[in-house]
């Protein structure tokens, strides 16, 4: 009996899964994606959905759902044992960087519940209680053997992506290596309800010299999560129940908790896969990196690595791009999940030292500091920068090219704001295009006309300047909303030779062999 055939088979079907099938769905691939689990999940898990996240999430059109479904998040206060020692604005904390320059917070169950309407309406379901045991890459297609029920089914995919979470199945069939270690604290983490001092619409978090505790809104029906270091003569316990801990955690937190709806402790990994492809495998989210809390980066960089791999596998499978376009998945990912894990240890290990000298600077000297750079302008935007994702680049990946002011080929196309409207509006395509900040001239919008690429002309403006584009230059903008290729100059044989080199075709490049966005549009 011949196996079954899709395009990409996904194993794993949490946000980075979800969000990799949505993508491809919406780029016209047919997919299958399996998770072992009976149903999704039901606990809040991951909170914090970044900037760069929403971002994406509106190329797709499902942003406005995510956002109607969480809390958006208006102040950190920062407290101590004394009392209140800061309070942080965080609903425009990025304003000019993003058009969601806000901290949000919303429950993974929930957030994956979204994914999961949209998928289905695009006709798409999750294979529920079914288990990839088995697949052998054979060059040109990996066989995969999936177990549903005590039944067993082979599946031939041209690509096979392991989402399936940080103990991976695919990534053990690859025989990858995922170095790291385990941090030595304990964490408590718990959905709950109650009263206290907290924060509408925030975040409390209160530092001290043992450590630090965390408290937030979860749901819109009122619930909270309280994160914190499980208490030092609790930490050998071979099961930590919440009574246990309960009075430490109300004292730290400031909580008088009524119900528990949901209690975990957990030890924090740190590791990065030692690959993230062989050949017609990747890995993707926590099957490649797991890092701490801190930041709440982790969900956010998984539907990163599935946005990055989504185009890519699209382009290839539908004959608009070379195969060495998939190279640079493993090339621009891997880097960044390194770096990550580098600044996420630096600020985990701080917050959880148990040393008395840092302890004393994270209670009185901490919440002044950031205090005064989050009331600065710079500080602000450079905080949003640090933990909103906006600021990951490619720089130094194979397929970034050029200069044009302050911006190189791997950046992030800047945000420009103009009336109701901003460049990033035309991502919503899905597909290559060149921006123009300034005018463009006949002979490059001539002789890119037979490329296919839409040009999207955007009228100078001191935002511009300000967001650090070139006037009069041009960038060639990937699917994903960042620069291929950066130039000062309109030359066209420029961007030909560097679509050349890749054999990108763009998808509308039957419809609409040549096109510039309707009118010149005001950044004023």
């Amino acid at each position: 009996m011949s196996p079954s055939q899709t395009k990409v088979l996904i194993a794993g079907a949490g946000p980075t899964g979800l969000t990799l099938a949505l993508w491809l769905t919406r780029l016209g691939m047919p997919v299958r994606i399996l998770d072992k689990a009976a149903g999704p999940g039901e606990t809040s898990r991951a909170l914090a959905v970044q900037a760069r996240t929403l971002e994406f999430h509106r190329q797709v059109g499902i942003v406005e759902d995510v956002l109607a479904a969480g809390v958006r998040l208006e102040q950190l206060t920062v407290r101590t044992p004394a009392g209140i020692a800061a309070k942080l604005p965080l609903s425009d904390f990025g304003r000019g960087i993003s058009p969601y320059s806000f901290a949000f917070a919303l429950p993974q169950d929930i957030h994956e519940r979204v994914l999961i309407t949209h998928l289905e309406r695009a006709g798409v379901e999750v294979e529920r209680s079914t288990e990839l045991v088995a697949f052998d890459d054979r060059r040109d297609s990996v066989i995969a053997t999936l177990k549903r029920h005590g039944r067993t089914e082979t599946v031939s995919a041209a690509y096979l992506c392991g989402c399936d979470g940080a103990r991976s199945t695919v990534r053990h069939g690859l025989n990858i290596g995922f170095p790291g270690g385990t941090y030595e604290q304990a964490f408590y983490v718990a959905d709950v309800m109650g009263s206290g001092a907290v924060t509408r619409n925030g975040m409390d978090t209160t530092v001290s010299a043992y450590g630090f505790a965390i408290v937030m809104p979860v749901r819109q029906s009122g619930s909270l999560r309280l994160i914190g270091i499980v208490p030092k003569a609790h930490e050998a316990d071979e099961t930590i129940t919440f009574e246990a801990i309960r009075a430490d955690v109300e004292r730290d937190t400031g909580i008088a908790v009524d119900k528990v709806n949901w209690f975990s402790t957990y030890r924090v990994h740190h590791r990065v896969a030692e690959r993230f492809q062989i050949g017609r495998a990747f890995l993707c989210g926590d099957a490649g990196h797991i890092h701490s809390p801190a930041g709440g980066q982790g969900m956010n960089t998984g539907i990163g690595d599935a946005v990055n791999l989504a185009w890519k596998l699209a382009a290839v499978l539908q004959g608009r791009a070379d195969q060495r376009l998939l190279d640079s998945y493993e090339a621009e990912r891997i880097a960044f999940a390194r770096k990550l894990i580098d600044s996420t240890d630096t600020a985990f290990r701080f917050i959880t030292s148990r040393s008395r000298l840092v302890g004393l600077f994270r209670r009185y000297l901490m919440p002044k500091i950031l205090n005064f750079l989050l009331h600065t302008s710079f500080g602000s935007r450079a905080f949003f920068g640090l933990i909103s994702q906006a600021a990951i680049q490619y720089r130094a990946g194979p397929i970034s090219a050029g200069t044009a002011g302050q911006i190189r080929g791997g950046d992030r196309l800047p945000y420009v704001a103009y009336g109701s409207g901003d460049n990033f509006e035309p991502l919503r395509s899905l597909d290559w295009q060149v921006h123009v900040y300034g005018e463009t001239n006949a002979e490059f919008r001539a002789m890119l006309a037979s490329t296919g690429i839409p040009i999207h002309v955007f009228a100078w403006s001191e935002r511009a300047k300000a967001a650090g584009l070139h006037r009069d230059g041009a960038y060639l903008v990937r699917p994903d909303g960042h620069i291929a290729l950066a130039s000062t100059v309109q030359e066209a044989a420029a961007f030909q030779r560097y679509l050349a080199g890749l054999a990108i075709r763009p998808r509308l490049a039957e419809r609409a062999p040549y096109r510039i966005s309707g009118t010149m549009h005001s950044l004023a």
